[in-house]
């Protein structure tokens, strides 16, 4: 059965870049925060964190909260509809655990 078009996955970085914006940030600190929530799995190149933040904008899931003209420095921060996709991917994700955990015994099978 194929799934829905409207319940897509989230990349594992752009999941990241969503929590992080639930606080102002700029680039920099969007890749440290990054880091930090992924204990260093997820490392943001700043090609890949540009990339998915000008697509993050055009979907409405992010915003532009301040920028330092003088600096060169944007500050982004999730948006409400940003913040119910990622609402929707927890959801998603722990469907995918529960039923991982009820077929594997949660993975403790010897």
């Amino acid at each position: 059965m194929p799934e829905s078009n409207t319940r897509t996955a989230l990349t594992e970085a752009v999941y990241y870049i969503l929590l992080a914006l639930n606080t102002p940030l700029h680039g920099y600190g969007i890749m440290q925060l990054v880091a930090e929530l992924s204990q260093n799995r997820v490392n943001l190149g700043s090609g890949t964190l540009y990339g998915a933040i000008n697509t993050l904008l055009k979907k409405g899931w992010i915003q532009l909260y301040s920028e330092v003209k003088t600096k060169g420095k944007k500050e982004y921060l999730i948006t409400p509809l940003g913040t119910q996709i990622v609402q929707s991917e927890i959801e998603r994700l722990k469907e995918l655990y529960l039923c991982g955990v009820q077929i594997t015994g949660g993975g403790t099978n010897a």
